[in-house]
């Protein structure tokens, strides 16, 4: 499994040894602020951590570009809540 950071189409994504899409998790863009909207991985895959890392991936990539973030994605909520050092990254 691997998790690529796809700026072009607003995500993190998450492909199988196979390359197939099997996760990912969306924002809406705008210069300052990354609203992340959806979470979801498939099925199968749930419970392994993969979701956590496709946001992981976001507040790395926000980070890096100097923006913060509106989680509000209930998983990416929850990921937040779990993740102190995400706190700098909140948008107030």
């Amino acid at each position: 499994m691997r998790v690529e950071f796809e700026k072009n189409m607003n995500r993190s994504a998450l492909y199988d040894e196979h390359d197939k899409l099997v996760g990912e998790s969306t924002f809406s863009p705008s210069d300052t602020i990354w609203i992340i909207e959806h979470t979801s991985v498939d099925g199968a895959l749930r419970g392994h951590g993969y979701a956590s890392k496709l946001i992981e991936k976001i507040v790395e990539n926000a980070r890096n570009e100097n923006v913060k973030i509106i989680p509000l994605c209930p998983y990416a909520k929850r990921e937040f809540e779990k993740n102190p050092e995400y706190n700098n990254m909140l948008f107030e």
